[in-house]
């Protein structure tokens, strides 16, 4: 009896110092990602505000003008080269952490963060409809992996660092602290990790607060929001079937011009380039408000409510320059614009059922919030991200049932479509022009995965023994109601249980996904 109580007080010990390591690592890198994120945040924003200058000056001097566009194209050719230096750096960043995390890359963090600020920041100077959020995911990440690098932490507790530093990074980017650690578990790892949960929690508060420190503790959107009759919650099936279709579509669209883009092999990429970048220069001149990531948009359909004609041409130019501004692979994110593109596509929705069926002012701004959730859960394909994120943009409870309504219903309308979420779409694509090993490729680290048992699996009542983990793979631990058991041929698993699993680090990447197909089917 003396023997079993010490066996369990050192389990209850090992558990508690576990604890304190990872709220410690969390500590580190909500501090580290945070800080990278909120000073990402003031170079955007010196960067918007010095365009908006620069279109105020040359606007109608045609030999400013010319000057102007001269200084996009350069800079046009400075970000082709910069991508050149660095692939993993171009685009939005947050299918490059998913790769990384999948053990598909293992990229220089010194490198990634010199050229995400240098080009998302010229980016933005230049105009391009890309936002800040998917580069902070990045940044956030990459300055947690310094950490790890810099205090010689092992690859395991290195992967949880760089996913913990990703939800860091949208904690700060959105002040969104659940988002953030939701993002983790739904969209990166897409299972509950109590490890990268305790961890993730711990950062991602920490970055969120020291964003407030900088930024303030007011929301994105701020409205008086109403109960939605429960006689009109055929609209929300409407508007969630309406925004599950074009959330599909944009992704079609989005992934074909990047492919468009690419095959256009004739023209060098150091031309392609300032030719998108002029073209943001001749959109400023024209349409200034639909310029960099959709701040400018977004307030003013709160505040000045404009006309269906006028918020149908903000939304296609909008949509239609946000497409041209991705495919070219600048630096820059597609989550803030993405969620412009739903207030917009709400506020019609609105706009039309307000004047068919009589329904008050009042539900204008619950239809904006509403496009935004769902159209972010159709593209991303993260329904609860979705409905915290726009709750936490919102400070705003009172309209939940609503926004999970649409935001299930558009969800399961995108999948029904057959058409693969925005992220996954872009890692394939980068996957398959990547042919570079990762650096660690001869290094023998393990590494622990950790693996939930789905209701339904195919392991589901068999023997550790009798599945087929593959000869690099291990299991080392079921945890199961709380209790961690020391797995023998004849344990059998069970749905719910969580299983660590050590794999060879020189086939992370294979044997992840070779193990998702195992447990999840």
């Amino acid at each position: 009896m003396k023997e079993k109580e010490r066996t369990t007080y050192r389990k209850i010990e090992y558990s508690r110092k576990e604890s304190i390591y990872l709220i410690v690592r969390g500590l580190e890198v909500g501090v580290v990602a945070g800080l990278v994120s909120v000073l990402y945040r003031y170079s955007l924003s010196f960067a918007e505000s010095g365009l908006m200058r620069v279109i105020d000056f040359v606007k109608g001097n045609p030999l400013k003008i010319a000057v102007w566009f001269v200084v996009l194209a350069l800079i046009g050719v400075g970000i082709s080269f910069l991508n050149k230096w660095e692939p993993m750096a171009a685009g939005s960043g947050i299918p490059q952490v998913n790769g990384e995390i999948k053990g598909n890359f293992n990229p220089s963090w010194i490198r990634i963060i010199l050229c995400k600020f240098i080009g998302g920041t010229a980016s933005v100077f230049s105009g391009l409809s890309l936002g800040r959020e998917g580069p902070s995911v990045q940044l956030g990440g990459m300055a947690a992996k310094g950490v790890a690098r810099l205090t010689k932490a092992d690859r395991t507790t290195e992967l949880r660092m760089i996913s913990c530093g990703a939800g860091a990074g949208m904690a700060a980017a959105f002040n969104a602290p659940l988002t953030g650690i939701m993002f983790v578990l739904e969209e990166i790892h897409r299972t509950f990790d109590k490890n990268i949960l305790c961890m993730g929690i711990v950062s991602a508060i920490t970055a969120d607060f020291i964003s407030k420190l900088f930024f303030g503790q007011s929301t994105t959107f701020n409205y008086d929001t109403v109960n939605f009759p429960l006689r009109y919650y055929w609209l929300l099936a409407l508007i969630g079937v309406i925004l599950g279709i074009s959330g599909a579509l944009y992704n079609l669209v989005m992934v074909k011009a990047q492919d468009i883009y690419k095959s256009i092999k004739a023209v060098p990429n150091y031309i392609k380039m300032p030719i998108v970048f002029v073209f943001s220069g001749i959109v400023g001149l024209v349409m200034p408000q639909i310029l960099c990531g959709g701040h400018t948009m977004s307030e003013m359909l709160l505040s000045e409510r404009p006309t269906l004609t006028y918020t149908i041409i903000l939304l296609v130019c909008k949509f239609l320059f946000g497409v041209i501004s991705f495919a070219c692979g600048a630096p820059g994110g597609t989550l803030y614009p993405l969620c412009v593109l739903g207030a917009y596509l709400g506020a019609v929705f609105g706009l039309v059922s307000m004047d068919v069926l009589n329904l008050g002012p009042e539900f204008y701004e619950e239809f904006v919030v509403i496009g935004m959730a769902g159209f972010f859960s159709s593209i991303v394909r993260s329904p609860i991200t979705g409905i915290v994120l726009v709750y936490e943009l919102t400070g705003n409870m009172n309209n939940i049932l609503p926004l999970a309504t649409v935001s299930l219903i558009s969800y399961a309308t995108a999948n029904l479509m057959g058409v693969s979420p925005i992220y996954e779409s872009l890692l394939e694509r980068i996957l398959k022009n990547n042919d570079d090993e990762p650096e660690f490729h001869l290094k023998d680290e393990k590494v622990l995965r950790e693996f939930i048992v789905p209701m339904g699996s195919p392991i589901d009542r068999k023997t550790v023994s009798s599945i087929d983990w593959g000869k690099h793979c291990l299991v080392v631990s079921v945890e199961r109601d709380g209790v961690s058991v020391t797995p023998k041929g004849d344990t059998m698993i069970k749905e719910g249980d969580e299983l660590v699993i050590l794999v060879s680090q020189r086939h992370l990447a294979k044997d992840t996904e070779r193990l998702d197909r195992i447990i999840n089917g």
